[in-house]
């Protein structure tokens, strides 16, 4: 009898373990863009993160949704009803806490608005002889309580895609008294760093730093090449 009590239960166990191992993973997909004006917002790479809960299960835990650097991101999720969440500071933009529904049926795409503090436009980056030469306009984008100063704007250039504070092989920053006057385009001038020119090209964009905000803003990534 013990024995036969004994298989029972070795058998019970392993057909709950055989059932735990048959769930099917998660298959849908969630994608969209972080905007400002109906355009994507320039990030560093995996610098900004969002979070989405779903209610209805035992466990209620967040699941990080890493932002890439041209503002898109994607999540691999089962079906449900999701709560999406722009985290405190952790963006170069005005916090907002205001969750987002998101229904994600197989598939569902989603813009995520956000409120920079500063915006890049108009920007033109150039290869001149051995310098790199930049021109952008910056403006304020929020005004108000809101409104906070402008600390730097950088022209970043590095040996590959992923061009941002953290990674590059080179940087110059306009600061202080030149940017006192944002109603003028900026102008900012570098040599090419020797890894971009042992390379024979790089790529380069601009960022906004406001003050007392970690992230920056930035432009898309341009392909530089040197002859």
């Amino acid at each position: 009898m013990k024995a036969i009590i004994l298989s029972l239960l070795v058998g019970a166990a392993l057909l709950t373990g055989c059932q735990k191992d048959n769930f099917d993973p998660p298959s849908s997909t969630l994608t969209g863009r972080v905007v400002y004006d109906n355009q994507p917002v320039g990030l560093r790479s995996n610098g900004v993160q969002l979070e989405l809960w779903q209610r209805g299960y035992q466990l209620f835990t967040k699941i990080p949704v890493q932002v890439a650097q041209d503002g898109s991101f994607s999540a691999t999720l089962f079906d449900g009803d999701y709560k999406l969440v722009r985290l405190r500071g952790n963006g170069p933009w005005v916090d907002n806490t205001d969750t987002i529904e998101v229904p994600v049926r197989g598939t569902a795409t989603i813009e995520v608005p956000v409120q920079p503090y500063y915006i890049i436009r108009n920007e033109v980056i150039q290869k001149n002889g051995t310098n790199l030469t930049a021109t952008c306009s910056v403006s304020q984008a929020a005004g108000g309580t809101n409104a906070r100063a402008i600390e730097a704007v950088t022209l970043f250039v590095g040996t590959t895609q992923f061009v941002d504070v953290n990674n590059n092989a080179g940087a110059f920053s306009r600061t202080g008294t030149a940017l006192a006057d944002l109603s003028k385009p900026l102008s900012l001038s570098m040599a090419l760093p020797a890894p971009v020119v042992a390379k024979g090209y790089g790529y380069a964009r601009i960022g906004v730093k406001t003050v007392g905000v970690a992230e920056l803003l930035y432009t898309p990534v341009q392909k530089v090449t040197v002859p």
